[in-house]
């Protein structure tokens, strides 16, 4: 089969926009350098295939990802897609200023529900972490700038275990107040299952955050990404993200695997009438083209059932 037989489920969104993190959060974690004009063309290709948010870069200091050092670069070769969303992440006012130079019109910034995973992916406490956002955001709301606000660990940290859902609704309402436009619920050990989405969810609901507002970001560490996912469209969210080709991972905590498969949602999308607008075919084939690429096959489980005599390493 190359297409999932269609069944739609009643009570699902009709439509579900996907936040696509590939060339941000799937090659942040690569050892060998990806060169600027692969990265530009990787995006171009998903842009191809119909993806409407492509999360490009980040302007974090090169030292922290020196994946991303290129953003400077990257950037100006990606505009002729300003009719696509390419929001980009800034760590601080420093990467706000560069960003908003180079003519971005979307940014996020990645807070965390845990104190050991804010420590070590910022050199920050929580607390001061959101302190640290809270001019960035300021400075991007008047300049008219959407942001969205990661938020790290909310249902597994690998140094303190299990994360109260009381903590993850707190820093998630002081974005709020900060002035993100939308928060990204990150599951960035790929532990969760779906009780413990539904009981964020609903907990969020609870303290005044519309689900209109809530992303989900989930890895697939434990096999559970598309359940997860699956169980927060049935709460009512709309925007999920994302990763061509399964890639990715967090270079700050070990134990995270690759993001959901953008192309294995999409096969359970098409299957459930839930409308994307993207094209599974050439999203496929961008994945195959990267995989061969970076010289091994894609962890998408769809993509090797689509190209089941895709080759395993990039011939030199």
């Amino acid at each position: 089969m190359t297409r999932p037989t269609r069944t739609p489920e009643p009570g699902l969104p009709a439509r579900v926009r996907i936040h696509e993190v590939g060339p941000r959060d799937g090659l942040q974690n690569e050892k060998a350098v990806v060169p600027v004009e692969v990265k530009a063309e990787f995006i171009h290709r998903l842009a191809d295939a119909g993806l409407t948010t492509i999360e490009a870069t980040s302007f974090v200091h090169p030292a922290w990802v020196p994946q991303l050092a290129d953003a400077e670069r990257l950037f100006p070769l990606l505009d002729d897609l300003r009719d696509r969303r390419l929001p980009v992440l800034v760590p601080n006012e420093r990467g706000l200023d560069r960003a908003l130079a180079l003519g971005a019109r979307e940014v996020a910034v990645f807070a965390s529900a845990t104190e050991s995973f804010a420590k070590a992916n910022l050199n920050r406490t929580v607390e001061e972490s959101l302190r640290m956002f809270a001019p960035v955001v300021a400075h991007a709301v008047v300049e008219d700038v959407p942001v969205r606000g990661y938020v790290s660990m909310c249902f597994g940290d690998p140094w303190e275990g299990e994360v109260p859902v009381a903590r993850v609704v707190t820093v998630a309402r002081r974005l709020i107040e900060l002035g993100v436009s939308e928060l990204s619920l990150g599951d960035t050990i790929g532990v969760a299952t779906p009780g413990q989405v539904t009981a964020l969810l609903t907990a969020l609901g609870e303290a005044g955050i519309p689900v209109e507002r809530i992303a989900v970001h989930f890895h697939d560490t434990y096999g559970q990404a598309l359940s997860n996912t699956l169980t927060a469209l049935r709460h009512g969210v709309t925007t999920v993200d994302a990763s061509a080709g399964g890639l990715g991972g967090c270079p700050y905590a070990r134990s995270a695997t690759g993001n959901l498969a953008t192309e294995d949602l999409l096969w359970m999308l098409e299957g459930l009438g839930v409308e994307t607008g993207v094209d599974l075919d050439r999203l496929a084939a961008t994945s195959v083209w990267l995989a061969d690429y970076l010289g091994r096959p894609s962890p998408s489980r769809t993509v090797r059932a689509l190209h089941p005599g895709a080759p395993d390493s990039h011939e030199e």
